[in-house]
């Protein structure tokens, strides 16, 4: 991903971030009793980042099949309770390694 795109998706992504956390402070002055209004608030940045995020991952090789292994692979390390390093290495090496296995191929 070059940086003109890098760099507003990251600037975005802290607003948004930083923004879903401040609104309740602001517009709220008492505590939030109510459990879904604060979870709610809670999964919001989550949902966002995800949503941002997802996009990017499919479009981070030259092929979306090796892009999606590499995003299962990463689900099912995280799944299981991997640390991030652990995830990380093993999304690249599963994208990498699909990469080559298809233009071995075709």
């Amino acid at each position: 991903m070059n940086n003109a795109i890098y760099f507003p998706l990251l600037l975005v992504s802290v607003l948004v971030t930083y923004l879903i956390r401040a609104i309740p402070f602001v517009l709220f002055k008492k505590k939030i009793e109510n459990k879904r209004v604060q979870a709610f608030f809670d999964y919001i940045p989550y949902a966002v980042l995800s949503a941002m995020t997802f996009p990017a991952i499919l479009y981070s090789t030259n092929s979306i099949i090796s892009a999606a292994v590499g995003f299962v692979i990463a689900l099912i390390l995280a799944y299981r309770g991997k640390s991030l390093l652990v995830v990380a290495i093993g999304t690249c090496l599963g994208a990498f390694l699909t990469s080559l296995l298809l233009t071995l191929v075709v």
